[in-house]
């Protein structure tokens, strides 16, 4: 059975400006539910992450101001949000349901959350709307617990993922990945074990091409026991930010090729939504659907 993390919280209201891209949260499962393609039983909520098990990968300053509510003005900025109590929970959250989803990923072979995919967050600091790193919170996790040997983070969205990049460089255990936007944000990248930096423009074909030459060779020479798949939305044609042209058609191709090759290796494999802004509500969340409804023909 696919079992998803999902709680409320997860579309925590913001200040005007932040609201839309949050709706999303609510509008995955709805449609799903909707569908027939999952019931409430494949939903899970889960609790806020122990201080113990972030601190595997924060800093413990860093921690004590989100948990405080002392960030600086221009810590803020840089985060993108105002500091909030609820906005430092839903992240807990956020992260625990990463968590949570390995353990249902080693049972049933892939598991989701609604949420997550916050890969621009730092040990000692927040960037890009991301304040606690939830696939670095949960590699560090499995890896603590013996439970994963060797990990490869596989994050195709369309931001290279620095801060998870920056967390991971002296991990030999976890194998980090990242395809983005060559010239998108963030503007200062961070190094992968593997950066494949596209250009604006680069349409499905070259994009799907260059996926199915990478990753089959990648899981051979990474083997790794563990994946994590942060599957942005924000690759498509429609997206504010995205600068590629992408459609919709591929960039569900893509969550295929992924899903594929990994259920071939037989390697487990917890999946967050990551980004997506294109200006229809309605693309966005089929979009993602699109990854749910593919991982929901997988699971076991």
């Amino acid at each position: 059975m696919l079992k998803i993390a999902f709680d409320p919280i997860y579309a925590h209201p913001l200040p005007e400006g932040h609201r839309f891209p949050m709706l999303k949260y609510e509008l995955i499962p709805e449609q799903l539910m909707y569908e027939g393609t999952i019931t409430e039983s494949n939903l899970f909520r889960p609790e806020a992450c122990k201080a113990a098990d972030i601190l595997l990968t924060h800093d413990p300053d860093y921690f004590q101001k989100l948990v405080t509510q002392t960030l600086s003005a221009s810590e803020q900025r840089k985060i993108g949000f105002p500091q909030s109590p609820e906005l430092t929970h839903r992240e807990l959250v956020i992260a625990q349901g990463t968590i949570d989803c390995c353990y249902y990923a080693l049972e049933h072979g892939v598991a989701m959350n609604v949420a997550g995919g916050t890969h621009h967050a730092f040990a000692d600091r927040g960037e890009g709307f991301c304040l606690l790193n939830d696939m670095a919170v949960a590699a560090n996790f499995l890896l603590h617990q013996k439970d994963a040997r060797k990990i490869l983070i596989i994050d195709l969205d369309v931001h290279q993922g620095n801060g998870t990049a920056k967390l991971m460089e002296k991990e030999e255990r976890v194998f980090t990945f990242s395809m983005h936007g060559e010239h998108n944000y963030p503007f200062h990248k961070e190094k992968s074990d593997l950066d494949i930096g596209l250009k604006d423009g680069t349409n499905g074909r070259t994009y799907l091409n260059t996926l199915r030459n990478v990753l089959p060779q990648l899981i051979r020479e990474v083997k790794p026991d563990f994946a994590f798949f942060l599957s942005g939305v924000d690759i498509l044609s429609t997206d504010k930010f995205g600068k590629f042209n992408i459609s919709l058609d591929e960039c569900k191709q893509r969550d295929e090729i992924v899903f594929g090759l990994l259920q071939e290796a037989g390697i487990p494999v917890t999946v967050a939504m990551g980004g997506g802004y294109s200006p229809d509500i309605r693309v966005i969340v089929e979009a993602h659907c699109n990854t749910f409804r593919l991982a929901n023909d997988l699971a076991s």
